[in-house]
């Protein structure tokens, strides 16, 4: 089984494959999703992942953080198939509710938002 395959875990692969969405709002993952974060983190140093839980209207997300700040967020199957993403790309995971978000995201964002 391929990569995209065992980060689907139990409940399937998404909205494409009528994965189980629980009443939210949001659709759920997709391969671009998965292929976006393992671009992320191919061409950046330094990331780290924070998995942000499901809520009445989204998915679980997971967020990533590269050294300078940069980040991405996409949608994910579920926390358990964050952690595996993150070891698999070895790349240090932490829950969002716990530790909250880096300083250096916040500096990120608010640089680009002076660029406009």
């Amino acid at each position: 089984m391929g990569l995209f395959g065992r980060l689907r875990g139990r409940r399937g692969g998404g909205a494409s494959s009528g994965g189980d969405r629980r009443g939210t709002l949001d659709r759920g993952s997709v391969r671009a999703d998965l292929s976006h974060l393992e671009q992320f983190v191919a061409t950046r140093r330094g990331v780290e992942g924070y998995v942000e839980p499901r809520t009445a209207v989204t998915e679980t997300t997971i967020l990533l953080v590269a050294a300078d700040g940069e980040w991405t967020r996409r949608r994910i199957d579920g926390p358990d198939v964050a952690r595996k993403l993150s070891r698999d790309l070895a790349i240090p995971v932490y829950d969002a509710q716990v530790t909250g978000y880096p300083q250096r995201m916040r500096d990120w964002s608010a640089r680009q938002q002076k660029r406009l």
